[in-house]
């Protein structure tokens, strides 16, 4: 293994950048001066390119110094072209609590050059509008795979000219044909396809049609490292740049030798600074499938899922799935999603006043906090409620009522501060306000700063309409 990048990017310090920085603190990149930038770079938080002066050309050397030197360990990969792009890999660290991960898992779908129109279109269909609105964000999927199950080069090119032409997915030509990629590519020369798979007996060829159409390339060695970094050597040296490695996905007793490898290559890539394990990584929980024999559909979609929520911790940046009920696909959305928030940040939703329903200057006012769990949680529960409300959404700078509260992040005058700011006493006439039960213990100091009547509501905002019907008088 090479060891020419052994310094951890996570070790890299604001002066390390600054050094190699113009130092005219111009602040032209809207920093104070080049110090603040410069920690704003090693944070992630801007790019070497809002350094104007750092562009002139008698600063060209120390420019492709930082350029090397905030190289992720994990290069970056992209795939497909226009807003649907996938960027793959980019890490800069092995753990989440190191630092934030970037580039969330990119989850493709398979078809095959085999089923039916109909069949096809469903899945195509299903895979580009599948969504989710989860606390604020809204999770999709980002990929379909094109497998060729035919072995005949011009039905694949035809059922990926159908595919391009009733979506911008990116997609992952799968076959280990190189007739049959060319096909594929062919069919769409100018969409950046995926291609899957050179391996020890068709890698020339492969990456011949890699170069000739600029396509990444998935190298691919299943359960054999040594073979897999030997093959990403002689693709680096043939000239392919963007690869990502497949180092096999094995269901059952396998199941443990595919997490050791996948764990142990990005240990590889982003501790010790191996540079031919710095690539993406690409997990195939599809493989369960394959395996089926008189199993239930239901119990391979369940392996299937959370064979991809363990590629997903164990640092897969690209997974192909086969199963495609909301079910199945949700809980490995939702677990992506929460691994890849950042860490630093709480996740918080805008301060402010909302309105549901229709209401009037007799209807109930409660408030809440900016955690968005806590928000999305309290604004489901109105909602589905059918209640006119007014809800007063107060900055607690992302936490969550009770912790709020003992943290000193909700606290009497934020609240009072936010009945004022927010105009809620111009909208209502009866002054009251409803309060989680959780803030209960700055009941009294509410309603002394503010001037309004606290009433202390329930603990669970699904208790809400309950609490109305029993307590509630404007």
């Amino acid at each position: 293994m090479s060891q020419k990048n052994k310094a951890s990017k996570k070790e890299l310090s604001p002066i390390d950048v600054y050094k190699l920085l113009p130092k005219t603190n111009c602040k032209e990149c809207g920093e104070e001066n080049c110090m603040a930038f410069a920690t704003k770079i090693v944070n992630r938080e801007a790019q070497i390119d809002q350094c104007l002066p750092l562009l002139e050309e008698k600063h060209s050397k120390a420019y492709n110094q930082l350029k090397e030197m905030l190289k992720p360990p994990v290069k970056e990969v992209v795939v497909g072209i226009g807003e649907k792009a996938v960027n793959l890999g980019g890490k800069l660290v092995m753990y989440r609590h190191e630092f934030t991960y970037f580039n969330p898992t990119a989850i493709a779908l398979d078809v095959t050059d085999d089923m039916s129109e109909e069949e096809l279109m469903n899945r195509i269909n299903k895979t580009q509008n599948w969504n989710y609105e989860y606390i604020g964000y809204t999770l999709k999927l980002d990929m379909i795979a094109v497998r060729s199950t035919s072995n005949d080069p011009e039905k694949f090119k035809s059922v990926v000219k159908k595919i391009i032409h009733n979506t911008k997915l990116p997609l992952i030509l799968c076959s280990l044909n190189p007739n049959i990629i060319e096909a594929g590519l062919m069919a769409a020369p100018k969409h950046k396809s995926l291609i899957y798979s050179a391996t020890t007996e068709n890698w020339k060829s492969m990456a011949e049609l890699s170069l000739m159409y600029n396509c990444p390339l998935v190298v691919s060695a299943p359960n054999n490292l040594s073979t897999l970094f030997s093959l990403t050597k002689t693709l680096l040296a043939y000239g392919v740049e963007d690869l990502v490695l497949d180092p096999g996905t094995f269901a059952n007793e396998g199941l443990t030798d595919t997490l050791n490898n996948f764990t142990m290559l990005r240990r590889a890539a982003t501790k010790n600074g191996e540079e031919l394990a710095g690539f993406p990584l690409l997990g195939i929980p599809m493989v369960v499938w394959n395996e089926q024999g008189s199993t239930a559909d239901e119990l391979i979609k369940w392996r299937e899922a959370y064979i991809a929520s363990s590629l997903i911790i164990r640092f897969a940046d690209i997974i192909i799935i086969h199963g495609i009920d909301g079910w199945s696909l949700l809980p490995i959305a939702v677990l992506r999603q929460n691994i890849y928030t950042d860490p630093r940040k709480p996740v918080a939703v805008e301060a402010g006043l909302k309105e549901f329903g229709n209401p009037d200057e007799n209807s109930p006012v409660f408030f809440t906090t900016n955690f968005a769990l806590t928000y999305y949680t309290v604004a489901s529960d109105i909602e589905n409620s059918k209640l006119n409300a007014y809800l007063i959404v107060v900055d607690t700078e992302g936490s969550a009522v009770d912790s709020g509260v003992a943290g000193r992040k909700l606290t009497a005058e934020t609240v009072a501060e936010a009945i004022k700011e927010t105009g809620i006493e111009t909208k209502v006439k009866h002054k009251k306000i409803i309060i989680p039960g959780k803030a209960s213990r700055i009941s009294g100091e509410i309603e002394e700063l503010s001037g309004w009547k606290v009433q202390v509501g329930p603990r669970d905002s699904s208790e809400i309409p309950k609490y109305l019907q029993d307590k509630w008088q404007p």
